[in-house]
């Protein structure tokens, strides 16, 4: 292979730019083996991080085209790699020497010391059709020695690349995917919607609301995961298929349908339900609906007394997760499901949310009890969304977070909960 590069300098790496076509990635490209340790198991170790994520990568490849990565990290060593150097010389006297052809033999061994995952992708795609062959995806050439020496050097650039990489954060996900329909959705919501202009979303990189800001109605994140949980209502009876081709089932639907943007109808369709919902909260629940048309101020609704549980992240997500769940059940429209609920449980200070949710000696929220949160508004909302064992369970954590000793003083309180 003769490759066009550019030779460059970092700390005490001398490096090559370049290209490679999808082909010779998947021809000369091979998995670490013995390049980074001597003992079998430290090598076995390092094979065991390939998963199954390039099998996305593979199908991202075959479906998105818009395709782009960013470059592989690859060592060289063994063979007889040269540098051809080509020398450029300007009028006004200056030069340019770093350009230049890196010819390699066919000999060298080279593997990935940041890539692994895509480099495998791009084998199962040139193995399954020739149409990739020529695709170029850019690399950076490093040397490798296998002596002690250059196997720590080429194991500390290794974990180095790997350590610091970090994922995508859901906050870029919402501002920047354009193949995610709920980020897509939650755009347009964000620009259009009455519930979520003027500074009623918090920009967090959290889902909690700091007890300083008194505007937001939810914070950013727990925004997209409301929106999430209202695409089940759109996937309900659509078959979604995982990069193996088999159906995606639980919470892998939702996952694996994300990863790649649907029509421009679908993504309308989506849009509408979402409104939908949103429109139904406010004209459905009073506070909601006072505070959207006032100016933005939660301190009625959010405060050291309680408020409405709908203001509290840690509350709405479950109330949103029970009332998709009970939307699908009962084939209703949100609407028609929040006229059936029972407001009395919005109130922060019901008996019943007492150290499940509500610390009233502090006057704070209780983060972790989340499932039994959305149980109890299923209990109350339509009991048939629920199992015997689900309500079984729901009575036994209640009974254990209030330390109650006997069952029935638990179904007192649930009674008492409610007005009937």
């Amino acid at each position: 292979m003769k490759i066009p590069a550019i030779r460059a300098y970092i700390g005490n790496w001398v490096y090559y730019i370049a290209t490679m076509r999808f082909k010779d990635v998947s021809e000369y490209v091979k998995r670490v083996d013995n390049e980074l340790h001597k003992s079998d198991l430290l090598k076995q170790m390092l094979q065991r991080t390939i998963t199954n994520n390039y099998k996305n990568i593979a199908h991202y490849i075959e479906t998105q085209e818009e395709r782009f990565f960013n470059a592989l990290v690859l060592a060289v060593y063994d063979g007889v790699p040269t540098w051809h150097e080509v020398r450029l010389e300007y009028d006004d006297g200056s030069e340019f020497y770093n350009l230049g052809v890196l010819e390699l033999s066919g000999n060298e061994k080279i593997f990935p010391v940041d890539g692994q995952h895509r480099v495998e992708g791009i084998k199962k795609v040139v193995r399954e059709s020739p149409k990739y062959d020529n695709e170029q995806i850019p690399v950076i050439f490093i040397g490798h020695k296998t002596d002690d020496a250059g196997m720590q050097r080429s194991r500390r650039l290794f974990s180095t690349l790997n350590r610091y990489a970090k994922p995508v954060s859901m906050r870029d996900i919402i501002a920047l995917d354009e193949d995610d329909i709920v980020a897509i959705a939650s755009r347009e919501l964000i620009d259009t919607h009455p519930l979520f202009g003027k500074e009623r979303l918090l920009d967090s990189k959290t889902k909690a609301i700091p007890e300083s800001n008194d505007k937001a109605f939810t914070t950013i994140i727990t925004f997209y995961e409301c929106n999430l949980e209202v695409l089940w209502i759109l996937l309900k009876d659509m078959e979604v298929l995982n990069p193996e081709g088999t159906k995606a089932r639980g919470k892998a639907k939702v996952k694996e349908f994300v990863r790649r943007r649907p029509d421009d109808k679908m993504i309308g369709e989506f849009e509408e339900l979402c409104v939908s919902f949103w429109d139904a909260l406010i004209d459905s629940f009073s506070d909601v609906y006072n505070y959207v048309t006032e100016s933005p101020n939660t301190q009625p609704y959010r405060n050291r007394s309680g408020g409405n549980l709908l203001f509290r992240p840690v509350a709405l997500l479950p109330f949103v997760k029970a009332a998709v769940k009970v939307s699908i059940q009962q084939q209703k429209s949100f609407k028609e499901i929040f006229d059936c609920f029972p407001k009395e449980l919005l109130s922060i200070d019901n008996v019943l949310w007492r150290n499940i949710l509500w610390n009233n000696d502090k006057g704070t929220m209780i983060v972790n009890n989340q499932k039994l949160t959305e149980r109890i508004f299923l209990y109350y909302w339509d009991r048939s969304t629920l199992t015997e064992k689900d309500i079984s369970t729901m009575k036994l954590d209640i009974k254990s977070i209030r330390q109650i000793n006997d069952m029935e003083d638990v179904e007192i309180l649930l009674d008492e909960a409610v007005d009937k």
